[in-house]
């Protein structure tokens, strides 16, 4: 196992683990794992990342609603992704 293969499963793990807990966080639609950019050109991580319908600053929400820098040593990604939309491919 790679290094890189050994960062992605304790991503997974820690996303698996914690899936629950950040569903239940106000604004929070799903959580998945991808790279986070890093300090560097072309430098990633393993991130969780967190999609929210909108961004909001965290001074803005309850402190139980924010989605922490890291968890267990894997970095968070907060990415907005708007209203989600039910598409039926039958209607068109």
């Amino acid at each position: 196992m790679t290094i890189f293969d050994a960062a992605y499963q304790k991503a997974k793990r820690e996303k698996e683990q914690h899936t629950k807990e950040l569903m239940s966080l106000s604004n929070v639609i799903g959580v998945g794992i991808g790279k986070k950019p890093g300090k560097g050109q072309g430098i990633y991580r393993w991130a969780i990342v967190v999609y929210v319908r909108k961004k909001i600053p965290a001074a803005q929400l309850e402190p139980k609603d924010v989605v922490p820098p890291e968890i267990n040593g894997i970095p968070t990604d907060v990415v907005e992704v708007g209203e989600p939309v039910s598409y039926d491919a039958k209607s068109k």
